[in-house]
């Protein structure tokens, strides 16, 4: 049975020059969990940031984080001395583990983007920063990271895989399935039909019984899927991901 989880539902631990719209993707269910998590995915955080933001360095722990900006150029800096940018089609995943410390800053224009935390398998692992160029704006789905070993272009040390897809107004597309992994898919742009849903920005919507139906987009939009074994090996120590933060 199809359900979904509406804006109204979602937190904004800050607003103002950099505000976050945290999505909790375990309260799609409805119920007063201790822990709002969608298996090790944790939090879906949309966060938007103001030209001239600069987000002083900051420790991570036990993290897995995937940055995917549509809008703007986050440039970043790290504590293994690494300077770089963030921006449409240039992904980032940090690999916090054991601590990563890393600095954001929207120096000419304001940044629209997700920041996505999978709780990684374990504690304390090898601290790792990854970038990858992907297409700007794909129609159809793109597999952007999944678990180490895969063979996906970034990767996380946990089973959960992440697909966009930019789909144009009247297009439908199938979902992709793995085995024995449940789906999540958010909409962080536009407007999709699923089903008998209808999805706007910020809505998202899963299928614990069965593949997801087809999903046509009523306007242009940006869509991202995750596919995710719900009953993974996880820290719950993280920075972020972790279970003491679940209700921010």
């Amino acid at each position: 049975m199809l359900k979904k989880l509406e804006a109204i539902y979602h937190t904004e631990p800050t607003k103002g020059y950099f505000t976050i719209k945290r999505i909790h993707p375990g309260k799609i269910y409805k119920t007063e969990a201790e822990d709002f998590a969608f298996g090790p995915l944790s939090n879906i955080d949309h966060a938007f940031m103001k030209k001239g933001l600069t987000i002083k360095m900051h420790e991570h722990v036990d993290d897995e984080i995937l940055s995917y900006v549509l809008e703007g150029v986050s440039y970043h800096k790290d504590s293994a001395g690494m300077e770089d940018v963030i921006k449409k089609g240039r992904l980032m995943v940090m690999n916090a583990g054991e601590s990563f410390w890393h600095e954001e800053k929207a120096k000419n224009k304001d940044v629209e983007m997700l920041q996505i935390f999978i709780r990684p398998r374990a504690s304390l692992l090898r601290p790792n920063i990854q970038f990858h160029e992907k297409p700007l704006s794909n129609d159809d789905w793109y597999l952007m990271a999944g678990p180490d070993e895969s063979g996906t272009p970034l990767t996380f040390r946990q089973k959960a895989y992440i697909f966009d897809a930019h789909p144009k107004a009247g297009q439908t597309l199938e979902s992709p399935v793995r085995e024995g992994l449940a789906p999540f898919l958010y909409v962080m742009q536009g407007e999709v039909t699923i089903g008998d849903l209808t999805l706007e920005k910020y809505e998202a919507v899963t299928d614990l019984e069965k593949d997801l139906p087809p999903i046509t987009a009523n306007k242009d939009a940006v869509i991202v899927l995750f596919l995710v074994d719900l009953n993974a090996p996880m820290s719950l120590d993280g920075t972020i991901s972790g279970v003491e933060n679940l209700r921010h």
